[in-house]
């Protein structure tokens, strides 16, 4: 069985969802980022942290994209056409919509105050939404990314959506990106991760 160590508030919400997709078993330890469990596995103190018999993988991005490859689901092979693409948009989603959400959270509550630069959120807005142009723009036929195949670019992105919801920044309210994001958020892959965040979040 997996061990996710990361609070499911957390950028561990990618993992459990990509998990809940494949169907597989796991446990999660709901460390808290900086926290001495946490560090205990990822001297950099970031969560989440996969646990696989004896690999211990920081970094969600490749947590989610070893998972894929290793169980030969919602990615496509290494060394083709179809994954360059498939990478090109996980860079996308790293890049642009996740560098503006964490530079604006390290600026409103991460960092110290002394450090902090609220200044800077209007900018990480406005790079937010060039990201979704960028998105609109670079999508082609089909419900996601990659077209009829949901791949790891599109848990990164719509964990980006509902981060971006958190956070509020403005998300379309119709048309093409709208329909990506509500696509992904029917799946029932990501419910099930969201009803056990909703859970851990009560607990």
């Amino acid at each position: 069985m997996y061990k996710i160590v990361g609070n499911p508030q957390t950028r561990a919400m990618r993992v459990m969802w990509l998990l809940e997709e494949l169907g597989e078993p796991y446990d999660i330890d709901p460390a808290m980022p900086q926290s001495e469990g946490i560090r205990e596995v990822n001297p950099a103190g970031k969560v989440p942290v996969l646990i696989d018999g004896d690999l211990i993988l920081p970094e969600s991005i490749a947590i989610c994209q070893y998972l894929a490859d290793k169980h030969g689901k919602f990615t496509f092979p290494a060394g083709t056409k179809e994954r360059a693409i498939q990478d090109s948009f996980t860079q996308l989603a790293v890049d642009i919509l996740e560098g503006a959400l964490w530079t604006a959270a390290k600026n409103s509550f991460i960092h110290p105050k002394e450090l902090r630069v609220p200044e800077i959120k209007p900018v990480c807005k406005a790079e937010f939404a060039e990201g979704l142009r960028i998105l609109d723009a670079r999508m082609g036929e089909g419900p996601y990314v990659m077209g009829e195949t949901f791949t790891v670019p599109d848990v990164i992105l719509g964990h980006c959506g509902a981060w971006a919801v958190t956070a509020k920044f403005d998300l379309p309210k119709e048309g093409r990106i709208y329909d990506y994001f509500k696509a992904l958020r029917n799946r029932p892959g990501y419910k099930a991760m969201m009803a056990k965040v909703v859970a851990a979040a009560a607990a």
